[in-house]
């Protein structure tokens, strides 16, 4: 259950709208299944969407089957793009859910529909490719972490790093000691951001179903920068740039760092420095995280993430990049396909590692191969849940301005009434009655 104050538990109102239209035994023995063609169906057809779709499509194992989306006009061209027929276009994902064809569903919603959705096609026994950041807040995350184990389908996680093989072949030799036992690391977000302007709290475009489209957060009135490419900005339904984009520079760096759990301290600088617009979420941060280990010299690390989205200068000639601290030397290395490594006396030394940037066909490849049991995951629901919690604990104290203390095993923030708050939310059941499928 969800911490006191909020009106029912996530769970529950995810699992309303599913209920009436999945049976769970079958759901799940569906999901383990490995047909000759995999059918995939995507959620959510923006750019980043069609982006992911057409990784799926260029495998030949794959057979593009459904679409859905709330707005008509994204939904009929993903629908004419991919070829999908008039019946499986739509605009209620669970009446893409209640097709028992269909394997696989692609999640690339606004933030505050991944988790949900995921949750509701872990139910239906689906597998889910989901994109970045898994969750909204830390507690759904952790709701999708055991939905994808108690109804054993595939997750991954749209951080593509993970099956990168420059990344992975930097992370090994990190694990074999190039630099020495890493204690610190640091990464960057850096790049010019535009701004998002002031809007205006209208009525929503007729081809929008905008109560479907803020789904299970608490009903607001629409407004103009709020939605399409501009939902990241806001507490209600994004992440901030954190989550958006600096979640794959954090994922490489604590997967270097070799830290396999949450920090339990986190301190926090920044704002909004340079743009003056109604954006909620900070341009500009500075954020800590300490792992104790065992509290033994030797055990500790410090995480170090760093962002700036009004500059154009940034280390290394590379927006998005991590240097790794140790005790013979250091390690940089950046998803756009850079790595170099300084032994003890700052002197370069020659790195077996093929420069590459980030490989995302190679993370659907990873995928389906995890779906037919052939291979692991490399980004599963837990990796990407304990990646993503350091972009809402960042964010969250951030925010607040002040550290947290934060309890690895029970999830929470100790000693803080208003930011444990923020480890969850509120949210509605905007459908108002099980769904029931069409005959």
């Amino acid at each position: 259950m969800l911490p006191p104050g909020n009106r029912r538990s996530f769970f529950q109102t995810a699992a309303t709208g599913v209920a009436a239209a999945v049976e769970m035994g079958d759901a799940s023995a569906t999901a383990n299944a490995a047909p000759e063609k995999i059918t995939v169906g995507l959620i959510g057809c923006g750019g980043r969407g069609l982006h992911d779709l057409e990784l799926f499509k260029a495998n030949p194992q794959v057979e593009i089957t459904h679409v859905c989306d709330p707005d008509a006009g994204r939904l009929a061209k993903a629908a004419s793009r991919f070829g999908i027929p008039e019946n499986r276009a739509v605009s209620d994902l669970r009446r893409l859910l209640d097709d028992k064809s269909l394997q696989v569903v692609v999640v690339t919603t606004p933030d505050h529909w991944h988790a949900p959705a995921s949750i509701l096609a872990c139910q239906a026994g689906k597998h889910m490719y989901v994109e970045k950041p898994i969750s909204h807040n830390i507690r759904e995350g952790r709701l999708l972490v055991e939905a994808a184990a108690r109804h054993r389908v595939q997750v991954q996680h749209g951080t593509q790093c993970r099956s990168t093989p420059m990344m992975i072949e930097a992370v090994r030799l990190l694990r074999e000691g190039i630099i020495g036992n890493v204690l610190v690391a640091k990464c960057w977000n850096i790049q010019r951001r535009g701004s998002i302007g002031r809007g205006q709290e209208t009525a929503p475009p007729a081809d929008l179903d905008y109560d479907t489209w803020v789904g299970p957060a608490p009903l607001i009135r629409y407004r103009t920068n709020r939605v399409h490419n501009r939902w990241s900005w806001w507490y209600h339904f994004g992440t901030g740039d954190m989550g958006n984009d600096g979640v794959h520079d954090i994922d490489y760096t604590r997967w270097g760092l070799g830290v396999e759990t949450h920090p339990t301290k986190i301190s926090a600088l920044g704002g909004k420095f340079f743009h003056d617009d109604d954006q909620e979420f900070p341009d500009t941060q500075q954020v800590t995280f300490e792992y104790p280990g065992d509290g033994q010299p030797g055990h500790r690390r410090i995480l170090i993430y760093e962002q700036r989205l009004w500059s154009s200068n940034y280390p290394h000639n590379v927006d998005s990049g991590a240097e790794f601290y140790g005790t013979a030397g250091q390690m940089f290395l950046s998803r756009r396909g850079k790595i170099q490594v300084l032994d003890g006396s700052n002197k370069p030394r020659d790195v077996p590692v093929t420069p590459r940037g980030q490989d995302d066909a190679a993370h659907v490849r990873n995928f389906l191969a995890a779906i037919r049991g052939q291979e692991k995951l490399t980004a599963d629901p837990l990796t990407g849940h304990l990646s993503t919690s350091l972009c809402h604990l960042g964010n969250i104290a951030t925010r607040l301005g002040r550290s947290l203390q934060f309890d690895p095993t029970t999830e929470q923030i100790q000693g803080d009434v208003e930011a444990q708050q923020l480890v969850s939310r509120e949210y509605r059941d905007h459908w108002g009655r099980p769904h029931l499928a069409p005959s």
